[in-house]
């Protein structure tokens, strides 16, 4: 059984979308163990605490660097045997020497279809803004795994939702949760708790 922590920096709607998949048996071999927030004020915390699931706040504004964060996240993963780590809307981002530390171990759910609408400052209902403000007619979620480049890691599922008329940030970003983010990010989950992810460059294959 593999141990996940899921990193938050909000609401925690997805954290409760693996909480929910885990309770029904959907993430095979894997689970949640350890919740770890950017910041004390994240609703994500009661959603763990009411899950009986540990949790601990490292809080970006107290370090000055990448590096001091990462150390910092580091320790607060020491002796917890973490084999996977899941990005769920966790608004910082993480520096070379935990990626390195996790490599091919970080998944994060980005809520477009990468590689539009992603990148440095595409993060939130900012990634909605961009695209409604573009006119494109279908958007959707990403599960990618993290690397170096922001959005850049191997892709592992994608799910597009229509844009409608009259869509607002909104309403875009619930449809997305509700359609893609909540169905993909633990289905991916159990695909890596499952050993069924192999990554060939910056692709991935499902066997």
């Amino acid at each position: 059984m593999m141990n996940i922590a899921v990193f938050v920096s909000g609401g925690g709607t997805n954290l409760q979308a693996l909480i929910d998949a885990e309770s029904r048996g959907e993430i095979k071999n894997g689970k949640i163990t350890f919740v770890l927030a950017s910041n004390e004020n994240a609703y994500a915390l009661e959603r763990a605490k009411t899950a009986g699931i540990e949790s601990a706040v490292v809080n970006r504004k107290n370090y000055t660097t990448k590096a001091e964060y990462d150390r910092a996240i580091l320790n607060a993963l020491e002796g917890r045997n973490i084999d996977l780590i899941v990005l769920a809307g966790f608004l910082s981002i993480l520096g070379e020497d935990l990626i390195k530390a996790y490599s091919n171990r970080i998944i994060n759910i980005h809520p477009s279809l990468i590689p539009l609408f992603c990148g440095d400052g595409f993060y939130g209902k900012k990634v909605h803004t961009a695209v409604l403000n573009s006119g494109v007619k279908v958007t959707g979620a990403t599960v990618h795994f993290v690397n170096e480049i922001t959005d850049g890691g191997a892709i592992i599922l994608q799910k597009a939702v229509p844009v409608e008329q009259g869509d607002n940030e909104d309403i875009l970003q619930y449809r997305v949760m509700r359609q893609a983010e909540w169905e993909i990010l633990p289905k991916a989950v159990s695909l890596f708790c499952e050993g069924r992810i192999k990554i060939n460059g910056n692709k991935t294959e499902i066997i």
